[in-house]
């Protein structure tokens, strides 16, 4: 029972000593905070890359086709190569001075890995809609934005609004990279606590429960929405 012991005080000393409780905490809001707005501006680039690229289809404008190639080349680019890359081509390229917020670092960085992916999925969804739904739209005098907003977008968000769980999960965990640029989130804040204690390997069991228990919250919030989603359909 001595092994059982070490453990047990590894985690304490990981745990209670200097209130390092404190410094998880830290951390965890801080990766909260940066999951919450990465989302908002992955759904945001997301829905725009979308729209642009069903939209090409349908126009025969110069612009649009232009953004199209633009939305494909980002799509491409983003998914093809690593984030924590993209990071440090962010982070070194744009937000170079010290006192630039560590919160708004990591949601732009993350939130525009975020967006491509959210792209091709908001993308599926919205071509997964009959095209008699726009035809119908557009026969009753409503403009294309118009019918695009008020009913095929919505009705493609509650197609794929599980893929897009999954995203925002893997979102969460994917904000851990983010340590590298020095943003003190709970990786962060685990790794801080290890070099106090000399073993890292209960700071970061630490930090996979939080971890854990925040995508599992998150799936079984989502799984309740979709059952009223469901609900309200089958209405």
């Amino acid at each position: 029972m001595r092994w059982l012991s070490s453990i047990g005080e590894a985690f304490y000393n990981a745990w209670i000593p200097e209130k390092r409780y404190l410094a998880y905490l830290s951390g965890l809001r801080m990766t909260l905070l940066i999951s919450l707005f990465a989302v908002m501006i992955g759904i945001l680039i997301g829905i725009l890359i979308a729209v642009t690229r069903v939209s090409a289809r349908h126009s025969k404008s110069p612009l649009v086709h232009f953004l199209d190639q633009f939305a494909r080349l980002y799509v491409t680019v983003i998914r093809g190569t690593p984030m924590i890359v993209q990071i440090l081509i962010i982070y070194n390229l744009v937000f170079t001075s010290p006192n630039t917020n560590p919160v708004v670092v990591g949601a732009v960085c993350c939130g525009i890995n975020s967006g491509a992916y959210v792209a091709e999925i908001i993308r599926a969804g919205i071509e997964s809609i009959p095209i008699g739904q726009m035809e119908a739209g557009r026969s009753l005098g409503l403009s294309y934005r118009t019918t695009m907003t008020s009913i095929i977008l919505p009705q493609a968000i509650r197609n794929i609004l599980p893929a897009l769980g999954n995203e925002f999960i893997s979102l969460i965990k994917e904000t851990s990279v983010i340590s590298i640029i020095a943003v003190n989130d709970l990786t962060k804040m685990a790794g801080y606590v290890g070099s106090r204690t000399w073993d890292v390997i209960p700071p970061y069991v630490i930090a996979a429960l939080f971890y854990l228990a925040m995508t599992l919250g998150l799936s079984k919030a989502l799984g309740a929405v979709e059952k009223y989603l469901a609900k309200g359909q089958r209405k």
